[in-house]
């Protein structure tokens, strides 16, 4: 028997078809404060998911812009006084408003300044945290593994989706590995920054489960990948075919296509 909240093995593909489902059905609203060029390629990325989303960086009305949303995203790939002074505006308003917020901590690796922040937004309880190796490495002081991803989640209150070549999502007690993708995505410039916001959606609709919702939207975003591939003719054509697969993907590709072990 499986307590309450966990997934049977093999389940997270129906559970990331269901997602997309529950995606264009409930339209969440993502605010993003992301990089400057990130911001297009992303904001496409929610819509063809069937999302709504926001990019205002203003002092003035980045409040109400999140107070109104389902989820939010902080995303360090510019580390400029803008950007700080939203994310702080906008933090403060996810946790009056109870809006769950996922944090991509772009080259912390690069910058110990950047690392140092991104420790400080740690403590302000990101649902989910989206990163690459590197970047794991740099924040936890930990080389990636399985063991210090699952401990680290596990000490911060977070799930942890590690990206690359196999995706590794846990919540400290939970592990998934994902291999679905294809190795166009990282020609794309935002691939990753866009998969974290659609982690951010994942969340608004699935808010009783972060590991159920980051695993499902990083599943969806390698299948994704993949059907985009196969007509692609270079990263260009790629990242056009990529919005159209994501658009029309369905259940029945999700599932056939999945790549998960628990």
């Amino acid at each position: 028997m499986h307590t309450p909240g966990t997934i049977a093995h093999g389940a997270l593909p129906q559970a990331a078809a269901t997602l997309i489902a529950r995606l264009r059905a409930g339209g969440p609203r993502v605010h993003c404060i992301t990089n400057a060029v990130a911001q297009n390629f992303t904001a496409n990325v929610l819509l063809a998911a069937g999302c709504v989303p926001s990019m205002t960086l203003s002092a003035e009305e980045i409040g109400p812009f999140v107070a109104r949303s389902d989820a939010l995203l902080v995303n360090l790939g510019t580390f400029d006084r803008e950007r700080r002074e939203a994310t702080g505006i906008a933090l403060d308003e996810a946790a009056r408003a109870r809006v769950p917020w996922v944090l991509d901590p772009v080259f912390v690796d690069r910058s110990p300044a950047r690392a140092s922040y991104a420790r400080e937004l740690m403590a302000r309880g990101p649902k989910a945290v989206r990163l690459n190796h590197a970047e794991f490495a740099a924040l936890s002081g930990a080389e990636p593994s399985r063991a210090a991803a699952s401990g680290f989640a596990g000490g911060e209150a977070a799930v942890m989706g590690l990206s690359g070549p196999t995706d590794l999502v846990t919540d400290g007690s939970r592990v998934a590995e994902i291999g679905n993708g294809h190795p166009l995505m990282a020609k794309v410039t935002a691939m990753g920054c866009a998969a974290s916001a659609l982690v951010a959606a994942a969340l608004a609709v699935e808010p009783d489960d972060a590991w159920r919702a980051t695993c499902g939207a990083l599943v969806i975003v390698g299948v994704a990948g993949e059907v985009a591939a196969a007509s692609a003719q270079g990263p260009g054509s790629f990242a056009v075919a990529f919005l159209d697969a994501l658009h029309n993907l369905d259940a029945p590709t999700v599932i056939a296509r999945a790549r998960v072990t628990e």
